[in-house]
């Protein structure tokens, strides 16, 4: 067990809510508290407010992942390790333990909502049938954070211009991507880019303007690129052993709930993209963010046409070689779900 995990093992008891014996008790895993409002609008509320969600006999002590002092990157190990019951789980943090879970949103892959959601659907019960067998974790749901954009501290004019710069990136697709640029992927935690941006560390970084605005990115950087590599897919989980013990009516009863949660950040990631886009450069009406005045760069199509063929020549054979060294069918189960669809 990860030495992180053991150290936040008293904290963990010491928050938990206490319970009548009939009343369930829920330790539940959050997004980062600085990640942005999708953490704090909807996760936080919901979990906090599960038993008036759901009708469940439940009491939830909810922790940010940020707070309890565990790596994002531990959260399909926390899962099998018990020490909660539900996790918030941060997919391209996490795909270092279970890479199908990458294969969800490879850079090209979701450039749109709509592709999202389709894709996604399409592959989760693989990634849910991994995670079962490997982390003892049952997956209730995913939704994105929002499609994951290019914020620089030099201006720059396109993808071109990345090439010799140091870009944080959130997972193995994405270094792979920005390698094949010329330049260098550095893999970083959320809370540590808002500073390396401004100390030189990286020069550039990788994510969706709603979290960007929330962390302050655009105090740090100069220019947005607005061109989609990835949608940062994330999900809910369930241990096992904590969905075992619940009634067939209580497990339903969550399973619609999160449901229709999971339903409800789809649409909300679209607005806040929307939202923040124009708050981070400027543009009225801002409503929910905090108002910046970075210089927004047009899209090449030059630049489109390099993100949509890296699925095809780099993101999937790269990604494929990685989750095959685990599950020998990976590659064969994503070309007859999202590889159907997209003719790979």
């Amino acid at each position: 067990m990860s030495k992180h995990i053991l150290m936040v093992i008293g904290l963990v008891a010491a928050s938990v809510v206490p319970a009548s014996a009939e009343t369930l008790s829920l330790k539940v895993m959050g997004q980062p508290a600085g990640s942005g409002l999708i953490a704090n609008n909807k996760e936080k509320p919901f979990f906090e407010n599960l038993a008036a969600n759901t009708g469940i006999d439940v009491a939830v002590a909810y922790s940010p992942v940020d707070v309890t002092g565990i790596p994002d990157s531990d959260g399909l190990r926390v899962l099998k390790s018990g020490l909660f019951d539900i996790v918030s789980i941060r997919g391209p943090q996490v795909s270092r333990d279970e890479p199908s879970v990458l294969g969800l949103d490879l850079v090209g892959l979701n450039t749109t909502f709509a592709a999202g959601r389709k894709n996604t659907d399409a592959f989760k019960n693989y990634v849910d049938g991994r995670i079962q067998e490997q982390f003892n974790a049952k997956l209730l749901g995913v939704w994105p954070a929002g499609p994951q954009v290019i914020f620089c501290k030099p201006e720059i004019t396109g993808l071109d211009d990345l090439k010799g710069l140091k870009v944080r990136v959130g997972d193995q697709s994405a270094a792979n991507f920005i390698a094949g640029l010329g330049a260098t992927g550095v893999p970083m935690p959320f809370g540590e880019v808002q500073q390396s941006l401004s100390r030189g560390v990286v020069d550039c970084a990788i994510t969706g303007p709603a979290s960007a605005n929330a962390a302050g990115w655009p105090e740090a950087t100069t220019t947005v690129l607005p061109l989609a590599l990835q949608l940062a897919i994330n999900g809910y989980a369930i241990n096992l052993d904590t969905w075992k013990k619940m009634t067939a009516d209580d497990q339903s009863k969550l399973e619609g709930a999160v449901t229709a949660l999971v339903d409800e950040i789809w649409a909300y990631s679209e607005e806040l993209y929307d939202d923040s886009m124009r708050c981070n450069t400027g543009v009225e009406p801002c409503e929910q963010g905090k108002p910046y005045s970075l210089k927004e760069v047009p899209v090449l199509d030059s630049d489109i046409a390099v993100v949509a063929k890296a699925v095809g020549e780099k993101s999937l054979p790269v990604w494929a070689e990685q989750c095959n060294a685990m599950s020998p069918n990976c590659e064969a189960e994503w070309r007859a779900t999202i590889g159907k669809n997209l003719g790979l």
